[in-house]
């Protein structure tokens, strides 16, 4: 979309400067407003014309049937769907009786502009009736950050050349007509009119909608306040029926007269709570918004994001549309996660109902690490969320035979709704990954509260799995067969890589961690031989090698297979899995997404120099990408092993999945893991950002199309600053006490008002590798001129 005409190339913006209704639906995933605890859509705000409407809340879904043809022991009986919960954001225009609808008339003007600095969408239009009247309308729109259960809308008009009578209807709707759902496994499952009505009021211009949903048993409140600026000429009334509730405000505007609605909205939910206590949570809700009012939300959205920006920024030059796309990734993945307050993460925010809103491993491995260094109060909170469905996993544990808990492949509430087990249930690594994360957030706060409380039972939990589902073979070596890794172009199989270091990780830190905690630990019934087994299962770990090769393999006997005829395939057949049946993809070398290469991301210390190089070369030429979480982890491995060119490439393809709607289904949300692959491609990618011995080391190198990178990360309550520029590291410690880092492996103490500098080491690359035909990353050029400088300098 960013290629688009309509869409500008700004350092702190997003900006479409003509409406086009061929990306409607892609442009309201991208102006989605979030807090990680209520989602709008970015929709116009008359509600019409629409792409596809959405309104979230986190936590909310219906349950719907998992159908098989043949049933089988262990298979989830039931999914979860996220739903359209009742829309506030609808401020309905007439002018002189004819419907403010941009598909009629003459639209002279529209502009949209997502300012990432201040947390506004603001919209302008400037539109001729057919019968002849003009008008300029004017819309700012908020989601809360400091109100996580608050959304707002500031709605003007303006009469441009004649008198008009115009009418504005600020509606509550429940149970939207949806689009029908495409045949594409990663869009949602609709459920028609989910909500069953409770409730409804409406006085003044206060207006309320109460609704349960009919199996899942969720109950779900909106309520709105207005208030209304206009001419003596303007007046009001309000009503309510199951589904609409609705102020009308009615006024004569002469030329140059405006008439303003400022719509505070207050959303709440409970799977607990009655009727009227749920009533009772959203008024308050509203009260207190309307308190602040809208100027003093506006006030206070600013201040958060000031703070976050302080904490988090990314500069680049030499690049304008990546510095535009790395602030639009921040923005939408602190929106993901916020206020989330012990919820899950959803693979698509709360910006549309892609993957029916399910959380996935994406959120421990790619978002919670980026959130660990610049927000990680929302880190906390999502594994907190992953603690309170401990007794979900101990019982899908239990229900597979094994001991310890069995994290969900995906999920809302915490139980398995993945009805294709190769892809689903054997994906056990995301047990591994959750681990991963907690130990991650533990070192990066040093929060023993957390650790003690949260970080403890998890990891125990996780590591007892492990035991389970692993063996030791005659010689002692320990294996964990039948698995499905990250690559889901190859299930059931023996060893797979990534899952045995995660798992190797995991059992190591449990066993750290209950060191540490031994009278916590012994409450959970671990005792010392459970430790040591947990040591020497992470010692004898096996880990697939092909000696001829000089590689490792992604999973024993993987080299083995039968090389996937790339050749032969069309660029229309991607991606494979909607072309191919599984059962040709699991016994071929062909990889749908990073699996080997992101281990060694996560997991580089068990990998020589020389065996990154080979195994990422190796690998390079079996991708395909078919995954969003793909580009991210190529791009910080081949950085590392100085294939800058092709990271730069790579860092561009993650940076521009949803801006420009490389996969063609940003229409049903935007991809979360991939915005937060763009950070994490730029620091720990070229900015080579690792923990090393409990310091956080950088091992800095740019790609010749960069001229500087700088970055803020948080680390131990302190705020550090990088800036990389004419091949020389300096860093600064912006907050907090003395710190000690690495750079290149050599000790650095930093102070405040110290900065130091080294020089950035180069690397000495092989042969470019190569990737399957047809499927090598775009190239990037440099982009100059003004919108660099401006890039520079704003």
């Amino acid at each position: 979309m960013i290629t688009h005409p309509a869409y500008m190339v700004e350092p702190w913006c997003l900006r479409e400067t003509t409406l086009n209704l061929d990306v409607l639906s892609q442009s309201e995933s991208v102006f989605a407003l979030a807090n990680g605890h209520v989602g709008w859509r970015g929709n116009l705000d008359e509600g019409e014309p629409h792409g596809l409407p959405g309104t979230y809340l986190n936590g909310v879904y219906e349950f719907r049937p998992l159908p098989y043809a043949e049933a089988g022991y262990g298979y989830p009986e039931s999914g979860q769907t996220v739903i359209d919960v009742t829309n506030g954001k609808v401020v309905r225009l007439l002018v002189d009786d004819e419907p403010f609808d941009l598909r009629y008339g003459r639209l002279h003007r529209h502009e949209r502009l997502l300012d990432f600095r201040t947390g506004l969408l603001h919209r302008t239009a400037e539109w001729t009736s057919p019968s002849g009247r003009g008008i300029r309308v004017r819309s700012t729109r908020l989601v809360s950050f400091t109100q996580r259960a608050v959304a707002a809308i500031a709605y003007e008009v303006e009469a441009l050349d004649d008198e008009v009578r115009v009418v504005l209807q600020s509606e509550l709707v429940a149970n939207e007509q949806l689009p029908r759902a495409e045949g594409d496994p990663r869009a949602a499952a609709i459920l028609e009119s989910p909500l069953v009505p409770e409730d409804t009021a409406a006085h003044g211009t206060r207006i309320r909608l109460l609704h349960r949903t009919a199996r899942s048993g969720l109950r779900v409140g909106v309520a709105a306040q207005h208030v209304v600026e206009g001419g003596e000429r303007t007046a009001y009334t309000s009503e309510s029926s199951d589904d609409l509730a609705r102020v009308t405000v009615t006024s004569v505007l002469r030329p140059g007269q405006t008439l303003r609605l400022e719509k505070i909205v207050a959303h709440g939910w409970s799977a607990v709570r009655s009727a009227p206590a749920v009533r009772d949570q959203v008024d308050a809700a509203l009260a207190a918004a309307t308190s602040s009012g809208w100027q003093g939300l506006v006030d206070d959205q600013r201040g958060y994001l000031d703070d976050f920006w302080a904490r988090a920024d990314v500069e680049v030059d030499g690049d304008a549309e990546i510095q535009q796309a790395v602030r639009f990734a921040l923005f939408h993945v602190l929106q993901a996660g916020a206020r989330g307050e012990a919820r899950a993460l959803p693979a698509k925010g709360l910006t549309g109902p892609g993957y029916d809103g399910h959380c996935f491993w994406d959120t421990e491995t790619f978002v919670l690490p980026v959130l660990t260094y610049t927000a990680p109060q929302a880190v906390e909170q999502a594994l907190r969320w992953r603690y309170t469905t401990l007794p979900a996993a101990q019982e899908r544990a239990r229900q597979l035979g094994l001991r310890g808990s069995a994290f969900p492949w995906r999920t809302i509430n915490g139980s398995e709704c993945s009805g294709y087990w190769p892809a689903g249930t054997a994906a056990f690594h995301i047990n591994g990954d959750i681990a991963d994360a907690v130990v991650r957030y533990i070192r990066a706060t040093d929060d023993e509260a957390f650790e003690k409380e949260v970080g403890l039972p998890l990891l125990v939990e996780t590591a007892r799995l492990w035991r389970s589902l692993g063996h030791h073979d005659h010689h002692g070596d320990f294996h964990i067969d039948g698995v499905t890794g990250p690559d889901e172009y190859s299930a059931i199989s023996d060893d797979n890589l990534y899952t045995n270091l995660m798992a190797q990780h995991n059992l190591r830190a449990a066993a750290a961690v209950v060191e540490r905690h031994p009278d916590l630990a012994a409450a959970l019934g671990v005792d010392d031989e459970e430790t040591a087994d947990w040591r020497d299962a992470a010692t004898r770990m096996s880990l697939p090698y092909n000696e001829e090769l000089g590689v490792h393999e992604q999973s024993a006997g993987f080299t083995g297979h039968q090389l996937w005829d790339f050749t032969r395939t069309r660029e229309d057949q991607y991606p494979l899995m909607m072309h191919f049946p599984y059962f040709d993809l699991y016994r071929k070398q062909v990889v749908k997404q990073a699996d080997l290469v992101l281990a060694m991301c996560l997991r580089g210390e068990a990998f020589t120099p020389e065996q990154k190089a080979r195994n990422f070369a190796y690998y390079e030429q079996l991708t395909v990408r078919d995954s969003s979480l793909s580009a991210c982890g190529q791009a910080v491995m081949a950085a590392e092993v100085g294939h800058m060119r092709l990271a730069y490439d790579y860092l561009g393809e993650a940076a521009m999945m949803d801006l420009s709607d490389l996969e063609g289904n940003t229409r049903d949300g935007l991809h979360i893991a991939s915005l937060a692959g763009t950070w994490f491609a730029l620091v720990v990618g070229f900015g080579g950002m690792r923990e090393v011995d409990g310091l956080v080391a950088f091992s800095p190198r740019l790609p010749e199309q960069m001229v500087r990178l700088a970055f803020n990360v948080q680390f131990r309550s302190r705020r550090l600053r990088v800036e990389i520029v004419d091949n020389e590291a300096t860093y600064t410690l912006i907050e907090g006490e003395c710190q000690d880092i690495l750079h290149c492996g050599e000790k650095l103490t930093l102070t405040q008002g110290k900065p130091q500098s080294r020089p950035v080491e180069t690397a000495e690359a092989g042969p470019a590798p190569e990737q399957p035909a047809g499927r090598a990353p775009a190239h990037r050029g440099r982009m100059v001129g003004h919108l660099e400088a401006e890039a520079t300098h704003s």
